[in-house]
């Protein structure tokens, strides 16, 4: 039997439209056990209609990541264990929130809740993971586009930067340092746009603020003009808000 198709423009079915309420009506609730149910059904429905969830996930995790920082630890423990298992579902469905997601899960960081800072390891081992293989992949990608999109791509690579480097440095230093060097070496920017020394200025930051002095080391190898221009985009930065 075929579900009642909604009028709206969601595409949805009535009934998806219905189960989407309610996970959203229980993952907000004031009693905790309520809460825990809402967490439960989101678990079940990455498995049973992932498809549903991929497609609504921006929405669902703005509620979702609130739990896994939940004032009540059994809430907490039971979303940063669910979180766990089904980042290896979602996998890049999880793009768009995954920052947020490890935010969230770095406040439970120092719980003195045994159980509690297990399941936050666990979660957060499980986010970094996803978010090395994005940087592979917007690295990947950056190396294959050109226009607007490198801009793009390359602030999210900035995103992304402080995150991996905590974990895997060398993924850091084999798949984001060579965005750099083609920024500084302005010979890999078909694109005019005002922009690009706001891109790549960033991006520099973002590498010399886990990096430190190990990434001129990294720059001596390149030629003159790139230590240069390295030395012009951090040490010559100031913050925009700053009154001169």
């Amino acid at each position: 039997m075929k579900c009642e198709r909604s009028s709206g423009m969601s595409g949805f079915s009535v009934e998806e439209t219905e189960l989407l309420q309610r996970l959203y009506n229980l993952l907000k609730a004031k009693g905790f056990q309520t809460r825990m149910e809402g967490v439960a059904l989101l678990q079940d429905l990455c498995k049973s209609s992932p498809q549903l969830i991929s497609t609504n996930i921006v929405q669902i995790f703005d509620y979702f990541v609130l739990r896994i920082s939940d004032s009540h630890k059994k809430v907490k423990q039971k979303a940063l264990d669910v979180l766990a298992e089904i980042t290896g579902i979602l996998k890049d469905a999880l793009n768009p929130v995954i920052i947020g997601l490890v935010e969230g899960i770095t406040k439970s960081l120092n719980s003195k809740d045994p159980r509690v800072r297990a399941a936050v390891v666990k979660a957060l081992d499980e986010s970094i993971a996803h978010l090395v293989s994005l940087l592979k992949e917007f690295s990947y990608q950056w190396s294959q586009l050109s226009g607007q999109a490198l801009l793009d791509v390359a602030e999210r690579i900035t995103v992304l930067v402080e995150w991996v480097y905590a974990r895997s440095p060398e993924v850091v230093e084999q798949d984001a340092l060579p965005v750099l060097w083609s920024f500084l070496e302005n010979k890999a920017l078909p694109v005019r746009s005002a922009n690009v020394r706001t891109v790549a200025t960033e991006l520099a930051l973002a590498l010399y603020e886990v990096m430190g002095t190990k990434l001129k080391k990294c720059a001596a190898s390149k030629p003159p003009h790139v230590q240069e221009n390295l030395d012009d985009q951090v040490l010559s930065w100031t913050p925009p808000d700053l009154p001169f």
